[in-house]
């Protein structure tokens, strides 16, 4: 049953993707994610030597922790300061708080300002109104030269179709963040890949849009 049904207006619908949204959710003891790296990361950046890492939508941890672990140094960033609370402390459990740092920003607003890492990363960040391609755009510009941008989110398929109408749109192909790559960047992935997952104790197949891309290790004047 969508929100809708449960009678939740546009107004309340659009604040599930505000920071004070978020700000509720983590302000529980409940722990909301599993706390395993999200799986098209481990497929892509298991191979990469460790560098430097950001890590955007941070949420608990997971990604950072799991990065940090494999030598990264890494900086979760989450518009949510609960969020980034949560995830710092997992780090702490997970003995890597001295591989990870922590950045309040909202994705959309987020601006290199001459900070670059070898690694930038998002999963599951989601903007409405077609938001994600301006969010590649302001990632991108954070990757240093010879390094690595990935994006991954949720792409429309049969499994999406429980969501409401205002979530449906914020969804989106790998294919549709491609405008959003500066042009000294080249494209090594652009795929939906399957995957299965567990919501409210049944099976549902979805599907990973994924973007993998690598900035040019030489940059023009």
């Amino acid at each position: 049953m969508s929100r809708h049904e449960h009678g939740t207006d546009a107004a309340e619908e659009a604040e599930f993707f505000e920071a004070p949204s978020w700000e509720e959710r983590y302000s529980g003891d409940q722990k909301m994610w599993s706390g395993n790296p999200n799986a098209q990361l481990v497929a892509e950046v298991s191979a990469m030597p460790p560098g430097t890492a950001l890590d955007v939508g941070c949420g608990e941890g997971g990604d950072v922790i799991w990065l940090a672990q494999r030598g990264w140094q890494v900086t979760g960033a989450d518009f949510s300061a609960n969020g980034l609370a949560r995830a710092a402390r997992h780090a702490d459990e997970a003995g890597v708080a001295d591989r990870t740092d922590w950045l309040q920003v909202d994705a959309r607003t987020f601006a290199a300002e001459g900070r670059s890492y070898d690694l930038v990363t998002t999963h599951f960040l989601h903007p409405p109104d077609g938001g994600m391609v301006d969010v590649t755009r302001r990632l991108a510009e954070a990757v240093a030269p010879g390094g690595h941008l990935l994006v991954v989110g949720h792409a429309p398929s049969e499994g999406s179709t429980h969501l409401s109408a205002s979530h449906r749109p914020a969804m989106f192909l790998a294919e549709d963040l491609l405008p959003g790559l500066p042009d000294d960047f080249e494209a090594l992935v652009v795929e939906q890949r399957p995957r299965t997952m567990i919501r409210d104790g049944v099976k549902i197949d979805i599907e990973d849009a994924t973007l993998l891309a690598r900035r040019s290790s030489t940059q023009s004047a």
